[in-house]
């Protein structure tokens, strides 16, 4: 069965950096290009940012560019999402995707606040 284990959400304060890592089980991780996605109170899921299998960034939304960065480690089935100079409009929980398929991780929080 697919699983897919988020965690490194944390508080942090304006400017600060967190790196978020999504575990996964279950499928052959390497084949599949893998996103991440967060959901802000009161606001819809948004995509943050794809790569693909090559392990290039496909894709990284406008409010992210120049601060986020998506690796993988395709020996550990490990996605990672590198957050520097965070901003309080970052908060959100952060979840990780495999693309074209329904399989979600569980999320984790991150609060960005002085």
């Amino acid at each position: 069965q697919e699983q897919l284990v988020e965690s490194g959400g944390d508080l942090v304060q304006p400017g600060g950096s967190l790196r978020l890592s999504c575990s996964t089980s279950g499928f052959v991780f390497s084949w599949f290009t893998l996103g991440w996605y967060r959901q802000a109170p009161g606001k819809q899921r948004e995509l943050v940012g794809l790569i693909n299998t090559k392990g290039v960034t496909s894709m990284l939304a406008d409010s992210v560019k120049g601060r986020f960065t998506i690796s993988r480690d395709d020996s550990k089935s490990t996605l990672y999402l590198q957050m520097n100079n965070l901003r309080p409009e970052d908060t959100a929980v952060y979840y990780c995707k495999v693309d074209t398929r329904p399989w979600w991780g569980q999320g984790t929080q991150v609060t960005v606040s002085a």
